[in-house]
């Protein structure tokens, strides 16, 4: 049987590098993009050659190299120092040279802030050959370069203490223990361990309880609900796969073209008041910008954030809804209706005239006189310590049958002798508090609590230094005490603004075909599922490769080759 023949290995070859490379191979767009950037004006380092020294290696040929990889899924500099060598279009592309990994991490290191910018310009290019519609905000959680094992939060730390004040209690008794045995033949059949073991044992025990507390001071003086320790900014947040230590991404996608318009990364667990912020940077002062998000997103003030800089935001509605009824402060002024700018909208919105730009979103806009609470400087209430001078008295009043609140180190004590921690923080400002293990296994459980749910969770608010456990007290024959506030207030009248805002319902019903598209494309297209650097920054200028890259296989689907091309040289 015969096979089709290749060419013979000893043959000597007559050929430009430019031959094996594709007419229209996607290394030529990035090859052109690159070359018409101005990476002095970017801030991109090393722009201009030193006239002496070893010559460096050319900043385009490194970003060329990155662009590249981020499209094929080699993003570690390892792996594209390899590809320097093996992949004939980034041979092509950086004229053949091989820069070591160290030299092509650096260049990443030195301009890991502009590459968001890049991303802009790129987005500039385009825009003249392609008509923007409005966009969809949504978020997505991409896993940190840090391990669960290396995040602690409040719980998972109490829970590590009390397992090592076991253990090392156990360690002392065994050594105790083997100070009564005489013979080694009796410690072999009682089945302990040698003295030299467990003093090792008892030393890593020691060593990880201290570093642990020392984790949980440091949380508790700085006001954190969580700790990684390899990425100090990334966090444990909820996913379709379980718990991961992630970040929270934000896209902006454009309905007509699904190109990234702009993105915001975010350690932000949940989704809310992110809609203003990500898409801050697309709108212009002569056009209006429509946004479209989930649920999730539903936040007063972001929402109005939006509208005061021109973007009116299509949030989904709630079950049974029709409108969004937003309060703003009135401020008396003269406003023009007619203008699109940020300024001119933001004072018509608060004098309680309605633009025209959100004449077809905005149902009404009616002034009202209100009592609000304010405190005897006229400012808004502020917590202030608790009665109870140290941890013993709170927990002897917890005992009582009391939820006591310590605002200083933002725990509560319950009656059962346990701490809860901080859980979330709900849209009303209400800070919940829960300890699901300590639930779990209490004594007390059905004297404390009869819910549905398998542990107790409790909202104080910010004025609120006591609870009383109902359930609890009646148990016991007593009645609850007077609840113990940490601040006087008086009642004011003030006017304020409310709104009417009706979101698009078509716009809205359309949002699922727009955010998933590009994020499943950087996900499993391009592999970039995880970061590999750490830090908000770093990582932000991570995905604007990603973006970048994916952006670029978007346009060149939708305007063909040759368009793109000319696009990109100018």
């Amino acid at each position: 049987m015969r096979y089709v023949k290749g060419l013979d290995r000893d043959q000597v070859m007559m050929c430009s590098l430019d031959s094996f490379v594709d007419e229209e191979s996607d290394a030529r767009l990035i090859d052109a993009f690159v070359d018409s950037l101005d990476l002095e004006e970017l801030n991109i380092t090393k722009s201009k050659a030193a006239s002496e020294g070893r010559p460096a290696y050319d900043p385009r040929s490194m970003l060329k190299l990155y662009i590249y990889g981020a499209e094929h899924g080699i993003r570690s500099s390892r792996k594209l120092a390899e590809a320097c060598r093996l992949n004939v279009e980034i041979r092509w592309m950086t004229g053949a040279v091989t820069p070591d990994f160290r030299t092509i991490s650096d260049f990443r290191k030195a301009n890991i802030t502009a590459l968001k910018a890049i991303l802009h310009e790129f987005n500039r290019k385009i825009a003249s050959a392609v008509e923007f519609g409005y966009v969809s905000v949504d978020g997505s959680k991409i896993r940190a370069n840090n391990s669960k094992d290396n995040n602690f939060t409040s719980h998972k730390l109490d829970d590590r203490i009390e397992w090592l004040d076991a253990h090392i209690d156990e360690y002392l008794r065994q050594m105790d223990a083997i100070d009564s045995i005489e013979t080694a033949e009796e410690m072999e059949i009682e089945g302990m361990l040698s003295r030299d073991a467990l003093e090792q044992k008892l030393q890593e025990a020691q060593e990880r309880l201290e570093r642990y507390k020392g984790y949980r001071q440091y949380m508790e003086e700085n006001g954190l609900s969580q700790l990684s320790i390899t990425d100090a900014d990334a966090k444990l947040m909820k996913n379709k796969n379980g718990f991961q230590v992630s970040y929270n991404v934000q896209t902006a996608v454009d309905s007509e073209t699904h190109i990234i318009r702009d993105f915001n990364m975010t350690n932000q667990v949940t989704d809310h008041g992110l809609m203003a912020p990500t898409a801050a940077d697309i709108r212009s002062d002569d056009e209006i910008l429509e946004v479209v998000a989930d649920r999730g997103y539903e936040n007063q003030e972001d929402m109005i954030r939006c509208l005061e800089n021109g973007i009116i935001p299509h949030v989904i509605l709630p079950d049974g809804k029709d409108t969004y009824e937003l309060e703003l402060e009135y401020v008396e002024s003269e406003c023009d209706t007619t203008s699109t700018k940020s300024e001119d909208l933001s004072k018509c919105l608060h004098a309680g005239e309605i633009p025209d730009a959100y004449k077809s979103v905005i149902k009404s806009a009616e002034v009202r006189t209100v009592r609000r609470k304010i405190n005897e400087d006229g400012e808004e209430a502020k917590a202030v310590k608790s009665p109870y001078g140290t941890e013993e008295e709170m927990m002897s009043r917890a005992s009582e049958g009391y939820f006591v609140r310590d605002p200083e180190r933002n725990l509560v004590y319950c009656p059962a002798g346990q701490i809860l921690r901080q859980k979330c923080i709900k849209k009303n400002g209400d800070i919940r508090y829960a300890n699901k293990a300590a639930c779990r296994r209490c004594p007390f459980r059905n004297k404390c609590y009869k819910g549905k749910n398998e542990w107790k969770e409790i909202d104080f608010s910010k004025d609120t230094l006591e609870k009383p456990c109902r359930d609890w007290l009646r148990a016991e024959g007593k009645e609850p005490a007077q609840k113990k506030r940490s601040s006087k207030g008086t009642f004011k009248k003030i006017k304020i603004v409310l709104l009417k805002l009706r979101p698009d319902r078509e716009k809205m019903s359309q949002r699922l075909c727009l955010s998933e598209h590009p994020f499943g494309t950087i996900k499993h297209s391009m592999g970039a599922d995880y970061f590999l650097l750490n830090g908000l920054e770093k990582v932000a200028g991570e995905f604007a490769l990603s973006a970048i890259a994916y952006n670029l296989k978007r346009s060149k689907n939708l305007l063909g080759f040759r368009k793109m091309m000319n696009l990109m040289m100018i």
